[in-house]
């Protein structure tokens, strides 16, 4: 299995967490919310083979991002993996809006040319989002949860991008919507851990069995079937990374 969104540090025991994915096999991207938290977490985690840390900053902590930008700048050389980055013009992030903008397109700047995979926040900026990413040539990103109009979906799959899907969005009509009109080749799996439930307690990458296991109802494939396609995505998708 493969969790392409997983905010590790966050757990309760983060290690712990760690060590389950790296016993059970299951490659785990983890998300930070700054560079400060990258910082924080970057050797504790350098000897996992499964896990890869990602360098963040959260569209929701606009408040310290200039602080945090040199933070950025200094550990990007130190990872493949982007995220959690991106814009959220919902009532939550609406007020920081410029802030965002401006920060998401000096993150956008700084990566052109390079090659980094992004793990992208869009909640209501999708479409903002997608143009941005053509701008600046961006080649490989991932809109994790995404949450916009269905009528972008297919614009978002032809520019070559990925969603992330999770078992909070297969358990909603809204989230079920969205999972049948993206292609299969165009899917990978996240757990969003800690902030997602599973049975009360917080999601954690071997919950992705779940989505596997819908994903096979909903195509009437078998579960080994999907475990191949969502690998071969994402193989796809890193390929240029190493």
């Amino acid at each position: 299995m493969i969790d392409t969104h997983c905010h590790i540090d966050l757990y309760e025991n983060p290690i712990q967490v760690a060590n389950e994915c790296e016993k059970a096999g299951i490659i785990t991207i983890g998300m930070t919310n700054l560079p400060s938290h990258f910082e924080m977490g970057y050797q504790h985690l350098l000897s996992y083979s499964k896990i890869r840390l990602a360098l963040g900053m959260h569209p929701l902590r606009a408040d310290v991002h200039n602080k945090e930008f040199p933070g950025f700048i200094r550990n990007l050389s130190r990872t493949s993996y982007i995220g959690e980055i991106g814009l959220d013009f919902s009532n939550d992030g609406i007020s920081t809006k410029e802030t965002q903008l401006d920060t998401f397109i000096r993150i956008l700047k700084e990566l052109n040319g390079k090659n980094k995979l992004l793990s992208l926040h869009s909640r209501k900026a999708e479409k903002e989002i997608l143009n941005y990413l053509i701008s600046f040539n961006i080649k490989s990103a991932i809109f994790h949860w995404y949450s916009g109009p269905v009528t972008l979906i297919n614009d978002i799959v032809k520019a070559g991008y990925y969603f992330s899907i999770n078992t909070a969005m297969i358990k909603s009509k809204a989230g079920q919507n969205i999972i049948s009109k993206i292609p299969l080749a165009s899917i990978l799996t996240e757990s969003d851990g800690p902030f997602i439930d599973v049975n009360g307690k917080p999601a954690k990458p071997i919950n992705i069995n779940l989505i596997h296991e819908y994903l096979s109802k909903q195509n009437n494939i078998s579960v080994e079937e999907i475990d191949l396609l969502i690998t071969k995505n994402f193989r796809r998708l890193v390929s240029h990374l190493k």
